[in-house]
């Protein structure tokens, strides 16, 4: 078995996207996450996203804070459980 048997490429967080776990479903296309620096954030999911990924809680996403109203932000990636397992295993996450 080599070392990096098992392991995928994953999408890393780009200039401004934070690593965020899904708190609570809002309701039309909001969610309460908590994003990598400690705040919670009401973020959107975005149209591309909305009938071709499910998102629930307890989910692992990137979230990309509004430069104008940091309290708020977009989803811009929802990553499977597997890939969280595996982003926590490497250190990414606390």
């Amino acid at each position: 078995m080599t070392e990096n048997e098992g392991r995928r490429d994953l999408r890393m967080p780009e200039d401004g996207e934070l690593f965020a776990e899904v708190l609570d479903m809002l309701g039309a296309n909001r969610v309460k996450v908590r994003c990598a620096d400690g705040q919670e954030r009401t973020v959107r999911i975005p149209g591309r996203m909305q009938k071709r990924v499910w998102i629930r809680e307890g989910d692992l996403v990137l979230v990309e804070p509004w430069d104008w109203q940091d309290e708020k932000g977009d989803i811009t990636w929802r990553y499977e459980k597997s890939e969280a397992d595996q982003l926590r295993e490497e250190g990414h996450l606390q």
